[in-house]
């Protein structure tokens, strides 16, 4: 199926189905509520939080959908996804059909339907907003429909196209990397993605946690990849392992540079190189990605009874999230901002308050303090107030003279951003950068080296994963078109 086909349909069964129910009656429908688990028990464990809408949920969200004649929740998707033509295929129960149209724009639907931010995305698009109503939940009925397809299995045999014999490579496989793959195989350009690490899935598997985004679910979207043809090298680091003449010199004709930012932040305050102060990125790989605190495994676990996480972002929700299923008796998220300026998702707060975290809005740390060993024992926070918006448009935080608090703690995870992976640029000559450090590239996604083309964290500099795979989709088109007129196709 292509865009052609989604264009050409008989509309004859979406006519039936408006017919079927009043635009009000459908309006009149509540919102699906996403099925999960208990809080209580699922910080004893590291199973998925939600567990999926049943089909019979699905189809009734599915109907609430007003297949709008311009669907303004398409121009909110990043990727493009065509989210009535999905939705209604989920309505009439035809899950391959909407397995079919999601894979025609999104490499990795099952992961954007559990992780993406739909509420400020396509979700803040739909006309029920107006209508001061919930939007429908496309992100739970994109999940529905992505899961649907992995429970089907493969059908229908080899999904590889023919190839156009142009090979393209691809530095880093998180979801930047792994969209532009998909979309290059699509197009049928042989394409290898080369991962620094030892598993591929880049953030998505190093960065969120598994009661979040299961190992299982971006194995099974890999899979799709392979079967159209990718080829996947773990332990390749673009730059040391791999020179970009040496990618050159086998043959590549196209580079997309992914490598993403996973050079941590910290802030510069006294005491962060105490021992038990440590990053989220380092917290979180060593847990998610190499199995610290697993029976087995030697991978030392930072482990705290007492835990305070800096930070106001879903990584920062991970994070304490993450330490409440380690073992913190009490865990905390500290944040220099009110709980409304907050930029992680408001499931994710939700889901975080539900499972036994505290907040301390309003607080900035301004000091480590050690025990005789030289182990965190103590953090001092600065009480603060909103003061005028920033460049951000949020309040900006200004210090209360004199209010400062001390808590207690043996564990501290700062999660106050990241910066780009510097490798890659400081290694191709002729490869310009911003200020940031982050790779410039022009409105196509291309760089100062025309077979060079960048995307994701490597030029936002921190984003969404759907951001990201966005930016691989941009990226492939443009790329593609480029190689295609220089070969003569």
């Amino acid at each position: 199926m292509n865009q052609k086909d989604i264009e050409g349909r008989d509309t004859a069964w979406r006519e039936d189905l408006r017919k079927a129910m009043t635009a009000k009656e459908r309006a009149d429908i509540p919102r699906a509520q996403m099925p999960m688990l208990d809080g209580d028990y699922r910080v004893t464990c590291n199973e998925e939080v939600n567990q999926g809408l049943s089909l019979e949920q699905a189809r009734l969200e599915a109907t609430r959908c007003l297949d709008c004649p311009n669907p303004t929740c398409v121009e909110g998707c990043p990727v493009g996804i065509h989210i009535p033509d999905f939705i209604k295929n989920i309505q009439c129960g035809d899950l391959p059909g909407a397995a079919a149209i999601l894979k025609l724009t999104s490499a990795l639907p099952a992961v954007c339907g559990r992780v993406c931010p739909q509420e400020k995305q396509c979700e803040s698009r739909c006309i029920y907003n107006k209508m001061k109503k919930a939007p429908v939940a496309i992100g739970y009925l994109e999940r529905f429909a992505a899961d649907a397809e992995i429970a089907r299995g493969s059908e229908g045999g080899d999904d590889k196209p023919a190839s156009n014999g142009i090979r393209v490579a691809v530095a880093g496989s998180g979801p930047a990397g792994l969209s532009f793959a998909g979309e290059m195989a699509r197009r049928g350009f042989e394409v290898d993605v080369f991962e620094a690490l030892h598993e591929i899935g880049g953030v998505l598997k190093y960065g969120i946690p598994e009661f979040r985004l299961p190992n299982s679910i971006v194995d099974a979207e890999l899979a799709n990849l392979r079967r159209a043809g990718v080829r996947f090298h773990t332990d390749t680091v673009i730059g040391k392992t791999l020179s970009y003449d040496d990618l050159l010199n086998q043959g590549f004709k196209g580079v997309f540079v992914a490598s993403g930012a996973g050079l941590p932040r910290f802030m510069g305050i006294p005491g962060e190189n105490y021992c038990g102060v440590l990053s989220s990125n380092e917290y979180l790989t060593r847990i998610n990605l190499m199995g610290a605190g697993r029976p087995g495994c030697d991978t030392p676990a930072p482990m705290g009874k007492r835990v305070a996480v800096v930070g106001g972002g879903n990584t920062a929700m991970d994070s304490v999230r993450t330490a409440r299923r380690m073992g913190a008796e009490k865990a905390m998220i500290i944040y220099r901002r009110s709980e409304a300026e907050m930029p992680a998702r408001r499931e994710e707060i939700e889901h975080a308050k539900q499972e036994g975290v505290e907040f301390m809005t309003l607080a900035n740390p301004v000091e480590y303090l050690a025990d005789e060993r030289g182990r965190v024992r103590a953090v001092r926070v600065q009480r603060m107030e909103l003061g005028e918006p920033d460049a951000s448009g949020r309040r900006k935080p200004v210090p209360i003279p004199g209010a400062i608090d001390e808590i207690e703690i043996d564990l501290a995870i700062v999660s106050v951003g990241v910066s780009p992976n510097p490798l890659i640029p400081n290694n191709i000559d002729g490869l310009k950068v911003t200020e940031r450090g982050t790779i410039a590239v022009d409105q196509n996604h291309q760089s100062s080296i025309p077979v060079i083309y960048a995307g994701g964290d490597i030029v936002r500099g921190g984003a969404t994963v759907i951001l990201a795979m966005g930016d691989g989709r941009q990226a492939a088109a443009s790329m593609a078109e480029k190689l295609l007129a220089d070969a003569g196709c």
